[in-house]
């Protein structure tokens, strides 16, 4: 019922050739990874991982400090401030949302430090390089696996992302883009959406009590921005006995969302190739502190929210849909085994055995 679907993997340009080969930055040198927040597993776990490791193997003489703000813009800055204090040569950055960390931006430029912003866009004149993958055409993947599975007339749940993300503006957008024309025609029908503050799972799982319960429990289809409010949806689902009667799409392919879908309660996962932009990142971030020019690492640019010129490295994603997109997963996604996914309940269906 949901066959798997794939998009290239490629990072445009030459951003991976060769991850060796940097000139050695000086003993001491230290730069500073400012995570948002600890609720999505994935930045620490896979994009901070990936990034220390990679800094390890091109830069062995940098040190890589790792912040984590825990939701908190304030904190966040802080974090900078201190990191400047202590003398860090670039800031990679994850912002917790685009406008608060343009601050971060200025003031790192006021010391001569360069931004990298990291996943999501900062926007300033001051940020010098950013990494991300097609959310746009993520988030249409999304809405169209749930179309693909839906019929005319079914009625969805839209749970989207952070507002303060500017990444859940630009997912929604893709999903919108293939949604509103059959909200408009009346092919599918817009139950209820929300937003999901900070991310927060616990969040999500409230809204989807709050559709089912004015739904009257009737939901064919749920489209989630993110694999955190997929799980959330997925446990109200299964609280009213409705869990793997519909599609219910993510993003991200973390463990557990895999592990649904080998279940058959999720049923698309957009995945990105994280370990491939946290390298791209590190590579950029070491000809920064050597004082390098690295427009061949990243010989697109952008245009950010203040209209500033930004380098730019896009990703390439993968729509992952059932077994075959968990397989797929784990075969390209090196902080992911079969082993890990294989745990609990997943243990027992035909992929793991």
């Amino acid at each position: 019922m949901f066959p798997s679907s794939k998009k290239g993997l490629l990072i445009a340009g030459t951003a991976l050739a060769t991850l060796l080969g940097v000139g050695a930055a000086a003993a001491e040198d230290m730069v500073a990874l400012l995570l948002p927040e600890n609720v999505n597993p994935r930045w620490e776990q896979q994009d901070a991982a990936a990034f220390v490791s990679t800094m390890k193997e091109i830069a062995p003489g940098v040190k890589v400090e790792v912040f984590n703000a825990n939701n908190d813009t304030s904190v966040q800055q802080r974090q900078a401030e201190q990191a400047l204090t202590q003398g860090a040569k670039v800031l990679v950055v994850i912002p917790i949302d685009g406008e608060s960390s343009a601050v971060i931006a200025d003031m790192a430029a006021e010391e001569d430090v360069p931004t990298i912003a990291y996943d999501r866009m900062i926007n300033s004149a001051n940020t010098t390089f950013w990494v991300q993958a097609d959310l746009e055409g993520m988030g249409f993947d999304q809405a169209s696996h749930v179309i693909e599975n839906t019929k005319d007339g079914d009625t969805l749940v839209m749970l989207k992302g952070s507002p303060t993300d500017p990444n859940a503006a630009v997912i929604h957008n893709g999903q919108l883009r293939a949604l509103q024309p059959l909200f408009d025609s009346g092919k599918r029908v817009m139950g209820y959406e929300n937003w999901t503050q900070g991310w927060d799972p616990a969040i999500a799982r409230r809204s989807m009590d709050q559709a089912l319960t004015q739904l009257n429990n009737n939901v064919q289809g749920v489209v989630s921005s993110n694999d955190g409010n997929a799980g959330a949806a997925i446990a109200a689902l299964e609280e009213q006995g409705m869990a793997g009667t519909m599609p219910v799409s993510g993003l991200d392919c973390t463990v557990q969302a895999q592990q649904l879908m080998l279940l058959g309660k999720q049923t698309q996962c957009g995945w990105r190739p994280l370990a491939d932009m946290a390298k791209a990142a590190a590579q950029v971030t070491v000809r920064l502190v050597n004082g390098e020019d690295f427009s061949d690492l990243a010989p697109q640019k952008v245009k950010n929210g203040v209209g500033a010129e930004v380098a730019y490295v896009p990703v390439g994603s993968y729509s992952a849909l059932g077994a075959d997109g968990v397989a797929y997963v784990i075969e390209n996604d090196p902080s992911i085994t079969k082993e890990m996914v294989c745990q609990g309940e997943a243990a027992a269906t035909a992929f793991c055995k």
